[in-house]
């Protein structure tokens, strides 16, 4: 199978307002995709899909061929958009209920990019930036040996350097076989490590393809086409 991720007419409603609707894609192994909307486009709600944390309303969708589900979280590493740690936790007790919880999550790893970002394994969590906070979820969700990284959002609301740190650390510590999904509203910050990307609004995928193939052929970066597109 060479696509991890696919789902046909792909629908959720909310209180009968539709976040989704008909959506019908195919994601392929060894990429790293942006699913790239406005706000409200449904980007956070298929993410949260894949991860098996919402239940469509119609349609369906498989990751590897199986359902999201308890088979998939053991090969899918999620990464939401807000911080949902116990602040009272030490950085090094997070690592070890990791460890615990997922089979393939490697320790040596997770220390190795916590000490080259400059985190101290024996600090609390309630001591840590906001900025820190969003590296140390990040190296918990790129720790895993995962086949699929499903990441909401990983550079919203932290200064840029630290956009740098995360963005570097995600392109570094990922298998080339894997796939990430990066949903995100700040396209200029990520594109240079996209290989593909996903315009997606009012929950349908608008347009998608190879950001090399838009460079080439059109001249354009995919913030430039997102901007003609959307008519930001």
């Amino acid at each position: 199978m060479n696509n991890i991720l696919e789902c046909y007419n792909l629908s959720k409603f909310y209180s009968g307002v539709p976040a989704l609707t008909n959506l019908t894609l195919s994601i392929p192994k060894g990429k790293i995709i942006g699913l790239l909307g406005p706000n409200g486009s449904g980007k956070t709600t298929f993410i949260k899909i894949a991860a098996g944390l919402l239940t469509p309303t119609t349609g369906s969708i498989t990751i590897d061929g199986n359902a999201p589900g308890v088979e998939t979280k053991s090969y899918v590493s999620y990464l939401p958009e807000r911080t949902y740690l116990s602040s009272w936790m030490k950085v090094s007790d997070i690592i070890a209920m990791f460890s615990d919880f997922y089979p393939d999550f490697d320790v040596p790893r997770a220390n190795d990019m916590l000490k080259r970002l400059g985190v101290s394994t024996n600090a609390k969590l309630k001591t840590l930036s906001k900025g820190t906070k969003e590296k140390v979820q990040l190296v918990l969700v790129m720790a895993r040996r995962a086949q699929l990284y499903l990441l909401d959002e990983p550079i919203g609301g932290v200064d840029p350097a630290t956009r740098e740190y995360i963005l570097n650390t995600i392109i570094t510590n990922y298998n080339e076989n894997s796939t990430i999904i990066i949903s995100t509203h700040l396209i200029t910050d990520i594109e240079k490590v996209l290989d593909e990307f996903l315009f997606i609004n009012k929950g349908q995928v608008v347009m998608s393809g190879s950001v090399d193939s838009v460079r080439e052929e059109k001249g354009m970066s995919i913030d430039e086409l997102f901007r003609e597109v959307f008519k930001c």
